[in-house]
């Protein structure tokens, strides 16, 4: 479930530098809106995805409480998925070595 869940993470990370770095841009320096939408959108998906996915995928993996939060904080830094990826990766395969 972890793998599945630092995918997700991945998709998130993605979106959010795909609106901060192309769509607003866009839109404010060239005056071009069009890809806001399309693009806050998916950002905002994967984001509400990534908040549920942390309540199915993760209890029962190990994490601390300060991980619960580090994990849940990562989802509203820019570039914060996929630094918190490292601890998601041991955390798998922590898990894996158990079972």
């Amino acid at each position: 479930m972890i793998q599945w869940f630092r995918r997700l993470a991945l998709l998130e990370g993605i979106t959010t530098l795909a609106l901060f770095g192309i769509a607003m841009p866009m839109k404010y320096v060239l005056g071009n809106p069009s890809l806001v939408p399309p693009v806050g959108a998916a950002h905002g998906a994967a984001f509400v995805l990534y908040l549920l996915a942390m309540l199915v995928c993760l209890p029962g993996k190990g994490f601390t409480a300060l991980e619960w939060v580090r994990t849940a904080l990562a989802a509203f830094v820019p570039f914060g998925t996929f630094a918190n990826d490292g601890l998601l990766r041991r955390k798998q395969m922590a898990v894996a070595a158990r079972d």
